[in-house]
């Protein structure tokens, strides 16, 4: 900039001529001529730089972007989870930094994405989890089904689990809770709703609701208080922990779409999957989820020595 500064002045005061110029700053005519035409120098062009690394799956990535486009929208390839892919499944030696660059420059060709933001919450060991459905696609027995995925996610530690449903229904929602607090080996004092058909019959003032008969005997057979979000907007913020959850784990173990024969081999997959996550450090945290979860488990109340039936008596019209 200074430079461009000195040739420009020196023309405008001493009317130095081009070669001139170049000789007493020492640079090429071109130069100086670009300095005549602009008092901003032109922006410096960056060779490509060579990429020995993802050369051999700059293929593989643009086969999977494409396929994703095919996907549901909430189950598609991220950067981080191309790099984890070729990691894992393809022995690749390559900074996760090169990958998110690469696929952020193919996807400006294929389509515009966005991001999401989850903002971690900090509570007391055992105090208390979230709970809540989200929506799934897999390839179930060849056929692409939207089935929803029941998460129920330990506020402290961030241990979840994710059991599959093929719907929201309330024999679903109380199965889910026996299932999670089997696998988590306790239960917390209390969880967070938003307002489940599933658990509440009618919205009250403030966190008042009437609550179906079935969700007050899970209650009362294991022991915990259920804290209901305020509805619509207000209380979006309320349990982030849980639906941050829901979008993590479909597109760190649901991308690409799953191909299973029946609801039971996906349940087993997802619940490998939750084991798999044991590892996996939080941000900001310096233990792993199954190490904080291990340390939280005594803090948890103790299962009830019989198991809970969620199964729905019928009920007869007369």
């Amino acid at each position: 900039m200074e430079l461009f500064e000195h040739i420009r002045r020196d023309r405008r005061e001493e009317r130095v001529s081009i070669r001139g110029l170049a000789r007493r700053h020492r640079v090429h005519r071109r130069t100086v001529r670009q300095a005549l035409r602009s008092a901003l120098p032109p922006p410096r062009k960056r060779a490509p730089r060579p990429a020995p690394q993802l050369g051999p799956y700059v293929e593989v990535i643009r086969e999977w972007l494409l396929a994703d486009l095919s996907a549901p929208r909430k189950q598609r390839h991220t950067a981080r989870r191309v790099w984890q892919r070729l990691v894992d499944e393809r022995g690749a030696s390559v900074a996760e930094s090169t990958v998110r660059a690469y696929v952020g420059r193919l996807r400006r060709e294929l389509e515009s994405g966005s991001g999401e933001v989850t903002v971690p919450q900090l509570h007391p060991p055992g105090e208390e989890a979230e709970a809540d459905f989200g929506r799934v696609s897999v390839f179930l027995d060849g056929e692409l089904t939207e089935l929803s995925m029941f998460v129920l996610r330990l506020s402290h530690s961030g241990r979840a689990v994710h059991v599959c449903f093929p719907g929201e229904g309330q024999e679903a929602f109380l199965e889910g809770h026996a299932v999670a607090f089997e696998r988590l080996g306790g239960v917390p004092r209390r969880v967070r709703y938003d307002n489940l058909k599933a658990a509440v019959v009618r919205v009250l003032a403030g966190r008042d609701r009437v609550e179906s008969d079935r969700f007050t005997a899970l209650r009362s057979h294991y022991g915990f208080d259920a804290f209901f979000c305020e509805p619509g907007a207000g209380g979006a913020h309320e349990k982030g922990g849980v639906e941050g959850e829901v979008g993590r784990f479909r597109r760190r173990h649901l991308v690409p779409v799953p191909r299973v024969q029946s609801l039971a081999e996906l349940n087993a997959l997802l619940e490998a999957a939750d084991r798999s996550d044991d590892a996996r450090y939080i941000a900001g945290r310096l233990a792993t989820v199954g190490q904080a979860a291990e340390a939280e488990r005594s803090a948890l109340r103790p299962l009830p020595a019989e198991p809970f039936d969620p199964t729905l008596a019928p009920r007869a019209r007369a």
